[in-house]
Order: structure tokens, then sequence, then C-alpha cells
């Protein structure tokens, strides 16, 4: 895995074609597969007070990046094991 991106902003178009500017924790790669993940919050927080996270699979194969969700449990197994970690470091 490798980490490409850190406390960074993105905006992202969603489906109705409107735009919305989020702020990137985390964007990261798996190098045995290639497929890229991008974490990312729109600093909504819950009941409890913590920040909502949404992580999108980075699909680049038409040229404009798009995000997708991440729809194998094996995949979200690994995916959670990197937010785990990341936890673990702050």
């Amino acid at each position: 895995m490798d980490n490409v991106t850190e406390n960074k902003t993105m905006t992202i178009v969603k489906e109705d074609g409107s735009r919305e500017e989020v702020s990137v924790v985390l964007a990261f790669e798996f190098k045995d597969t290639g497929k890229e993940y991008v974490v990312y919050t729109k600093n909504e927080k819950d009941e409890n007070e913590n920040v909502t996270v949404y992580v999108s699979n980075v699909d680049r194969s038409t040229g404009e990046p798009k995000l997708l969700g991440v729809d194998e449990e094996s995949e979200w197994n690994r995916v959670k094991d990197v937010l785990r970690e990341l936890s673990k470091a702050e």
C-alpha cells in the first residue's frame, strides 16, 4: 500500500451534477491489485460527535476520475484494515 495524498481538498460531482468540496483524509493504492481508494469527509458529525468519513474506489479508466463504491467484502475488509491502522496512528 502506498500513501498518495493526505490533508487536501477535492471537488466531487454528485449524480445530479452539483459539485461539493470535501476534505481528503487519505488516498492510497494497493500495489497488488492496482486499485486506488480515497477516504474523505464533509466534516459532518454523528450523534456521538465523531466525524463521518466516506470511502470510495477511484476509477480512472475513463480519463476523468470517478468515485465508486467498495462492493466486494474482501476488498472492504482490506480498506477497513487501513482505516484501523490510521486510527491507531492518531
